[in-house]
């Protein structure tokens, strides 16, 4: 019986990808690259060899695995399987069903990341036994997949849980959607890098200048050190981000009054401070009666959220 899917999580910043057992969830093997920065043709290729990486490294054979499904960081066409907008990817109308199936031929189904994530955290996560709740990832930008009555609620136009794109602050800063004033301009990973890039700019000292020196790149786990270490100006830019991200969240309970709200993405993970600043902010913003009723609480499968729920996309 064929029991393996491939999962793709294609993010901002990386590919990762794995052979999932989808009788119970179970990660088999996984393999990572890196995509920022790159041309589209050149992600389509990372693609590729990161997934015969996760083969390779599984030594599944290729008979027992039934389907590839890709959640991609951006608006999807899941019925041509295209992904049609990807600007933190700078990624626009690439075929990636039919890409994926001439070289694997392998059915492959694609999703939007968030919505794949969700549905791995309602499969096998945090959202077992919830039949309402949103799914809130925040990475180099901010998405989230909303559950209705057990099902993925899609919108009329399949592109419901752009929370990313709520509007926080009317003629704001510019978004990479082209508006201004979205949340993530505010309280995505890139918003405060750029705030932490700003002040140092200005003159200020922080140890991500040291950080900077060293890689080149500012991970999540530099954040939670420098944090650590008693940086202001880090510091000031995680608190400013979890205000932005807090007022959104209050608002998704004010209008959505979900059971629960799920919590994911690396600066979730590696920094307590964020994750627990939000939370204590949200509940003190959002409206008392909902809030009352609405949990709030991490991923369970954490990295593995998005490339769980994308080897489910083949159940519909």
């Amino acid at each position: 019986m064929n029991n393996y899917s491939i999962g793709i999580d294609l993010g901002g910043t990386k590919i990762l990808a794995g052979i999932i057992d989808t009788e119970n969830g179970t990660v088999i093997e996984t393999a990572k690259k890196r995509t920022k920065k790159l041309e589209a043709d050149f992600i389509v290729q990372r693609i590729i060899e990161t997934v015969e990486k996760a083969i390779c490294k599984a030594q599944v054979p290729m008979s027992q695995i039934s389907s590839i499904g890709i959640g991609a960081a951006g608006q999807v066409d899941r019925v041509n399987g295209i992904l049609i907008s990807a600007p933190n990817l700078n990624c626009f109308d690439v075929e990636l069903k039919k890409i994926l199936e001439e070289h694997f031929n392998i059915p492959t189904f694609v999703g939007n990341d968030v919505e794949v994530a969700t549905l791995g955290e309602m499969k096998f996560g945090s959202g077992v036994g919830y039949n309402n709740f949103v799914c809130i990832f925040v990475g180099t930008g901010i998405g989230s997949g909303i559950i209705c009555d057990g099902k993925h609620l899609k919108g009329a136009t399949g592109t419901a849980g752009e929370i990313g794109h709520i509007i926080v602050d009317s003629g704001g800063r510019l978004c990479g959607c082209g508006g201004h004033g979205c949340l993530e301009a505010y309280a995505s990973r890139s918003a405060i890098e750029k705030k932490i890039l700003g002040s140092i700019k200005k003159g200020h000292k922080s140890i991500i200048t040291e950080t900077l020196k060293e890689s080149g790149v500012i991970r999540s786990k530099d954040l939670a050190d420098a944090l650590d270490s008693g940086d202001e100006i880090v510091l000031n830019a995680i608190t400013e981000a979890s205000e932005y991200l807090s007022s959104g969240l209050a608002s998704v309970i004010n209008f959505y009054n979900p059971e629960l709200i799920i919590l994911g993405g690396g600066l979730m993970e590696a920094i307590d401070f964020f994750y627990d600043l939000t939370v204590k902010k949200t509940y003190a913003k959002a409206l008392a009666v909902p809030a009352l009723k609405t949990k709030i609480m991490k991923t369970q499968l954490k990295d593995f959220s998005g490339i769980v729920g994308a080897a489910m996309l083949h159940q519909g």
